[in-house]
């Protein structure tokens, strides 16, 4: 008789975990994941915020551009910031232990990596996800120090455009049956059209 009752009161601490988990994962489908801007954009050093593309360049910063190109190593570096907005209805916070992601630039593919951090997603309030990113512009893409320039400057500089940025990824949530991941990757891309710069939550 008391195995029959350990068994039931197992079945039934299984079950509301079960149960859990399936609302933490429905509270994640509910999340809706963006672009939320492009700050601190950097190109072999130099600053890209003053620089809306090839022709702007000081002789200073061509010199470092070329000195790079030489090198084979033209680093861009920018701070991409993701929005998660979990609907007030959802009633559910949903807290997010990892996201793994591939950067897509200009539909390429390029880095991928992993937000090993764990986010707290509550109904109803915003919450941005900073992510500091650096590739080899060279690795990816070709052409002339002019192109790769204005590349550069479209894709994190004064005049970024968020519309050539977009992330795939799988996020992951913690629940009381252990971590379970987004079935299939999302596609996070901006909102808007145009203009750089994370939006407040």
């Amino acid at each position: 008789m008391c195995r029959l009752r350990y068994g039931i009161v197992l079945a039934g601490v299984a079950a509301t975990a079960a149960c859990a988990s399936l609302q933490q994962l429905a509270a994640l489908r509910q999340v809706a994941f963006s672009l939320a801007g492009v700050q601190q954009g950097r190109l072999a050093g130099v600053d890209l915020s003053r620089v809306t593309d090839y022709g702007k360049l000081s002789v200073l910063d061509i010199g470092k551009i070329t000195v790079a190109l030489a090198r084979k190593d033209l680093p861009l570096e920018f701070q991409l910031a993701v929005r998660a907005e979990n609907p007030v209805e959802n009633k559910v916070t949903a807290r997010m232990v990892r996201l793994a992601w591939s950067l897509h630039l200009d539909q390429k593919e390029t880095i991928s990596g992993v937000v090993d951090t764990a986010i707290v997603i509550p109904p109803g309030q915003p919450t941005l996800i900073p992510m500091r990113l650096r590739l080899n512009l060279i690795q990816f893409f070709d052409g002339p120090a002019q192109d790769l320039v204005n590349l550069a400057t479209a894709l994190a500089g004064l005049n970024a455009d968020p519309t050539r940025i977009s992330l795939k990824a799988v996020p992951t949530i913690d629940t009381p049956v252990g971590p379970i991941s987004y079935p299939n990757p999302v596609t996070i891309v901006s909102r808007t059209v145009g203009g750089a710069g994370p939006s407040k939550p």
